[in-house]
């Protein structure tokens, strides 16, 4: 299993970026997706989720309003709009595919069997 995320880079404050995550190797015929973001010393923070056909969608509470989640055609990639982004919002951003669970959104990154390598975001004030 793979998972390729890109899309991260160096933007300013109030800026938008458009993270993506494409995931093969994946022999489940449904899975759900979610994007995590993490800082040094920090635990992962769970930013976003989406069910398999992208009719479920979970926000974390400091990107609601600002970030949307949506799937790709395929269901095999996953993106990460963000609007209006801040200082706080800088961090590696990882995508993650949970295949036991589908359906249950979850906040957990325990309930995620599958991470990629993450990007980078950084936002200057």
């Amino acid at each position: 299993v793979q998972l390729q995320a890109f899309g991260g880079g160096l933007v300013q404050a109030g800026d938008s970026l458009r993270l993506s995550c494409i995931a093969s190797g994946i022999t489940s015929s449904r899975y759900d997706m979610g994007w995590f973001r993490q800082t040094p010393g920090k635990e992962r923070e769970f930013v976003s989720a989406i069910s398999h056909y992208g009719s479920y969608k979970l926000y974390g509470d400091s990107v609601q309003g600002r970030f949307t989640i949506s799937r790709g055609r395929g269901s095999n990639t996953v993106y990460l709009e963000m609007n209006n982004l801040k200082s706080v919002d800088t961090a590696v951003y990882y995508c993650a595919v949970d295949d036991r669970t589908v359906g249950i959104l979850s906040r957990d990154a325990a309930s995620y069997d599958y991470w990629g390598q993450g990007t980078e975001v950084t936002v200057s004030s």
